[in-house]
């Protein structure tokens, strides 16, 4: 990598790093039961919120209950449920329209990660009106407060109820991109088990490792805070005691741990950012539709082993944490033995080892494509340039990647 441009992203990092604790971040307030909605809406004094989901979530009735508590506290609501996995700049422009023809105040988004960056995408739009959603994307673009927000997540992964980013994808260039600020963290999250208690066992384990992959980079970059280590251990730790349970028997218990995991994880992300799996991930689902949650599960290993010897010692501390074995072992080996239970994990949620449907004469656009996203923003425990990120997209796709083609 060119030195100073190294020098530069390194430099930007550090900045917001230390202007970490003067930034206006903020945690959403939490309830755990879906009959608490009706209360929130009457305490803001809203009047009509527009219900934002997928059709999915709709068919299978998992929105039944929220209806039910708004009709019986007669409270009118607009719903728009044409949300699409990897939402489009055309899905927002629909759903604005709505907002606007049945006079909507505020806004409750239902669903996993797609339906609440529709939803925040949305929310800036309405604050900045005069803007085109692409004219929000990158950092500090909305500044002005969005209607009221509740978050009802119906995965255990995203944790994009607690977050400041949206990722929504141009409906023309297919390109994906993030709007972050803060006015786009949702004032309330609902945290209830039971909206996700038939979820299928393939997105329970697919969102979980989701949620796993924000606290790992979390924790490896290089802007961490005291809170967002300890959020981001917590999250990771109770996803490796509870994955497999949930997955295999969605028992309360578990799957309640995995919503708190997801939430803690999205706390410590949404500070200390993610890294080069979420970069890659992203640029997979604006090109492909490859959905986020299982890009990142197959990604992460890839992305770890690459790493190497640069996060030995921060993989010692989660090795420690989450108690994988003898303490006294040296950071590579308990580096070795937490690749191997990532592995193991991933095998007995049966993940795919790579994502054969990367077209090969499309790799060097998404190279640039994820390299516009994480460079410099993402505070990567190690940068890599355009000839390490093109390898590993080589990689996920499971080819060999022959550098002196370059």
């Amino acid at each position: 990598m060119n030195p100073f441009y190294k020098l530069y992203a390194r430099t930007y990092q550090i900045i917001f790093r230390i202007a970490l604790p003067i930034l206006p971040y903020r945690d959403p307030i939490i309830f755990n039961h879906i009959e608490d909605i009706s209360g929130i809406i009457k305490e803001n004094k809203k009047n009509k919120p527009m219900i934002v989901t997928d059709s999915g979530i709709l068919s299978v009735g998992l929105c039944d209950d929220l209806f039910n508590r708004l009709n019986d506290s007669n409270i009118p609501y607009s719903l728009f449920s044409d949300v699409c996995p990897n939402p489009t700049s055309d899905v927002v422009n629909n759903a604005l329209k709505q907002f606007k023809e049945d006079k909507c105040d505020c806004l409750i988004a239902l669903g996993g990660g797609s339906v609440m960056d529709t939803a925040k995408a949305l929310g800036a739009l309405c604050a900045r009106p005069k803007k085109k959603l692409s004219d929000l994307a990158g950092i500090l673009h909305v500044r002005k407060k969005i209607p009221t927000l509740i978050a009802i997540p119906t995965t255990c992964g995203t944790g994009s109820e607690t977050t400041l980013a949206a990722v929504i994808t141009d409906s023309e260039t297919r390109h994906k991109y993030a709007i972050n600020d803060f006015p786009l963290i949702p004032s309330y999250a609902v945290l209830d088990c039971k909206l996700i208690k038939n979820l299928p066992s393939k997105l329970v384990s697919t969102t979980g490792l989701d949620a796993l992959t924000h606290a790992i980079e979390a924790y490896l970059g290089r802007s961490t805070t005291k809170k967002t280590r300890a959020d981001a251990l917590e999250a990771m730790d109770l996803i490796f005691k509870n994955i497999e349970d949930a997955t295999n028997n969605h028992t309360d218990e578990s799957l309640q741990n995995m919503l708190l995991a997801s939430h803690k994880a999205g706390r410590a992300f949404s500070k200390s950012y993610v890294g080069y799996v979420h970069a890659i991930a992203h640029t997979l689902g604006g090109k492909y539709n490859v959905p986020h949650g299982y890009a990142n599960a197959v990604i992460l290993p890839h992305v770890l082993k690459e790493y190497g010897k640069k996060i030995y010692k921060k993989v010692a501390k989660i090795y420690d944490y989450i108690g994988l074995g003898d303490k006294n072992v040296s950071k590579e080996e308990k580096y070795n033995v937490f690749m191997a239970r990532l592995t193991e994990l991933c095998d007995a949620l049966n993940i795919d080892k790579h994502i054969d449907c990367i077209k090969e004469e499309d790799i060097d656009q998404m190279v640039k494509y994820a390299l516009h996203e994480a460079n410099p923003l993402y505070p990567v425990p190690v940068m890599w340039d355009k000839k390490q990120m093109k390898k590993m997209f080589y990689i996920v796709k499971g080819t060999n990647y022959d550098t002196t083609r370059d």
